[in-house]
């Protein structure tokens, strides 16, 4: 019964992925939570965001991948390190803590991106800014799988042209990711008796990708877009819920 669960509410991340770019971590994150202890959520999450990355930097192409990773290796360094830094953390964390370090991302950036707050930095600021925002985006990619919603900030707040912004995000996921799967490999997170669950989520993952992408362009995206982020602001509140009151 709780496979059931987590295989529908990751086809339901692969779709949203699918069909809009974002928010797969997010959704396993918040929907798993709500049945699955934290431990196993984390690990659940690593294989299938993996692979749908490593697709990601497949179908952006791989020459506009190094032009990207050139233009921004110091943030993607930042990020791979603390991913693999914060991941030795997770066990050590009390399971309601880990309710709160789940939920108050998914609630933050999704409001963030609900209000529409764009940060502006300019060009002279640009190194110290990558510096600060990969240890933030990396410290939340270790703990709970979530880089992604801050590396968007972080293009937006360089105003990098929207033609390379899927090439920059594809190298920026497909190597934290790996990142990811190294970091709890050595956290102890995966291992023999939650690896074949991570694994196992790769395929509702990629039928939830298929159908988004199949389906993607046939209702209103933004509109999507925001229901979407609704329903992970209210999943988020349930998380912390969980971790304030046990």
């Amino acid at each position: 019964m709780i496979f059931l669960f987590a295989f529908a509410v990751t086809m339901l991340g692969g779709f949203v992925k699918g069909a809009v770019g974002f928010a797969m971590p997010l959704i396993m994150i918040s929907g798993m939570g709500i049945l699955i202890p934290p431990e196993l959520v984390v690990a659940g999450i690593v294989f299938p965001i993996v692979i749908s990355n490593a697709l990601q930097v497949a179908r952006s192409g791989f020459g506009n991948a190094q032009a990207a990773l050139k233009d921004h290796w110091r943030y993607v360094l930042v990020v791979c390190v603390m991913i693999l830094v914060a991941a030795q953390f997770v066990r050590s964390i009390p399971g309601n803590v880990m309710f709160i370090v789940l939920g108050v991302p998914v609630v933050g950036l999704c409001i963030i991106q609900l209000v529409g707050w764009r940060p502006q930095i300019s060009p002279r600021w640009r190194r110290p800014f990558e510096w600060v925002a990969g240890a933030l985006a990396g410290t939340l990619g270790g703990l709970a799988g979530t880089w992604g919603p801050p590396t968007v900030l972080y293009l937006l707040a360089l105003n990098t042209p929207r033609s390379s912004q899927m090439s920059v995000q594809g190298v920026i996921y497909g190597l934290g990711s790996v990142m990811l799967l190294l970091g709890h490999l050595q956290s102890g997170i995966l291992n023999a008796q939650t690896w074949g669950f991570s694994a196992a989520l790769v395929l509702p993952a990629l039928i939830g990708m298929w159908l988004g992408f199949r389906l993607g362009d046939r209702f209103d995206q933004e509109r999507f877009r925001r229901v979407t982020l609704w329903v992970l602001v209210i999943a988020g509140v349930n998380l912390i819920r969980r971790g304030l009151m046990g």
